[in-house]
């Protein structure tokens, strides 16, 4: 019996190692394979702490997997995946407070709720899992009207890696909590986030679709538009490139107004319908889960990522749409920020960045063995919108690289989550993540 394989005598959570059928099914990585040493999957608190136990008793570095959206750079080589799939439980509580296991999916928390008419703000896309998305911040449809869904969030159960369960909140280890909204996986494993939901029993929205030519105008009107529009409206645009000869290259915005009056909802969205370049739109009143859709298939390739916060000057309008003609498949988009978000003081959470317009981001797709050249062109081509942003979203990020930290992190945020982690990490036994020593 080698020494991985003893880990089974050690725990009754399930352990998987290379080689094992299930092992290819779980390994934690989107878009690419994870390469882990071992996988622990527990379906309890205690078998979390045997997992942490076990990690820091074989010198592993622990990465922790909600619903396997982590990027590439964090596929655990020779590490410990703590697999949380078993906690994808959703309760709505006597209180009225929403209370979801990390692992569930943003689709199927919206799907649980739909029917009580309440809604917990999340990401765009369904099958993200809830644990990756709040502790990095959580920015989703309803930003401008309650903010993040670190903003939504009462308490945090989870595990140290000591093996002591915690509950974290404003009245009971309130500077964890602190940490836990924004500064990621560096403090435990979190096995439960309860929520204080909004009552929103349907939203006015849908998309409005945008010629390509022209974007420049359209961005500017675009944010003409949302400097007066009301806090309930919240719009992104999105930019993909073709998917075939029968889904040319799209540009459209998407658009929620976050109340269930019909009327208020299409008087505040009409303003958009008259933008320069406006096609077609399908805007009406629908269900909030309309919103939170599949996410586009994925297949092999190297991601070139750019992202930053930034206000949306007619220069800064300028450089992003000749980054977004990059002749190479782009994906963008650009969130309209302000509202709600913009109100939480900086050092209210871990996400300190809130005074910024917009939140931008691209990827450019390149094929997977693409030559060194080739990737250095595409990252200088966001050479421009880089100037113009002085930080960024860590959800976003998808190196695992200390020199980001700055990027993500005011400085006196991040000395305050490095003295959050030597109280209850020390040892950075959770480590394979936006590291916080």
């Amino acid at each position: 019996m080698n020494e991985l394989t003893s880990m089974r005598a050690a725990t009754d959570a399930e352990v998987l190692l290379p080689g094992d059928p299930a092992y290819v099914e779980v390994r934690p990585a989107y878009a690419l394979a994870g390469e882990p040493a071992v996988i622990i999957r527990p379906s309890t608190p205690e078998q979390v702490a045997d997992a942490l136990r076990l990690a820091q008793e074989h010198a592993l570095p622990v990465s922790v997997r909600s619903g396997g959206h982590g990027a590439g750079a964090f596929r655990n080589p020779d590490g410990l995946v703590i697999d949380m799939a078993a906690f994808d439980d959703i309760e709505l509580l006597p209180s009225g407070l929403v209370r979801v296991g990390t692992a569930a999916t943003w689709g199927k928390v919206a799907d649980a709720l739909t029917p009580h008419g309440l809604v917990v703000t999340s990401g765009d896309t369904r099958d993200v899992g809830v644990g990756g998305l709040v502790l990095g911040g959580g920015m989703g449809w309803l930003v401008r009207s309650v903010g993040l869904t670190v903003d939504t969030l009462v308490s945090v159960e989870l595990v140290t890696v000591d093996g002591r369960r915690l509950t974290a909140s404003a009245d009971t280890e309130p500077e964890l909590f602190w940490a836990l909204r924004g500064g990621g996986g560096n403090f435990g494993v979190a096995t439960h986030f309860t929520f204080r939901p909004t009552a929103l029993p349907s939203i006015v929205g849908g998309r409005i679709s945008l010629a390509r030519d022209g974007l420049t105008a359209t961005l500017a009107a675009w944010r003409d538009v949302m400097r007066e529009a009301p806090d309930e409206l919240s719009v992104t645009l999105l930019v993909l490139p073709a998917m075939g000869p029968e889904t040319p290259a799209s540009a459209e915005l998407i658009a929620c107004f976050a109340g269930d009056d019909e009327q208020a909802g299409r008087a505040a969205i009409a303003p958009l319908l008259t933008l320069p370049g406006v096609t077609a739109s399908d805007i009406a009143r629908r269900p909030y889960t309309d919103l939170v859709e599949p996410a586009p298939p994925e297949f092999p390739m190297r991601r070139v990522g750019s992202h930053g916060y930034a206000d949306l000057d007619d220069e800064t309008i300028e450089d992003l749409v000749a980054a977004l003609a990059y002749p190479a498949p782009v994906v963008a988009s650009v969130r309209y920020l302000g509202g709600a978000f913009a109100r939480v003081a900086p050092d209210a959470t871990a996400c300190a960045i809130r005074d910024r317009e917009v939140m931008l981001f691209r990827i450019v797709a390149l094929p997977p063995d693409a030559a060194p050249d080739l990737v250095a062109a595409a990252e200088a081509s966001w050479a421009p919108i880089a100037a113009r942003t002085t930080s960024t979203y860590g959800n976003f990020v998808e190196q695992s690289d200390p020199a980001v930290l700055p990027l993500i992190y005011p400085a006196a945020t991040l000395e305050r989550l490095r003295a959050v982690k030597r109280a209850f990490d020390p040892g950075n036994v959770l480590a394979r993540n936006h590291n916080i020593r």
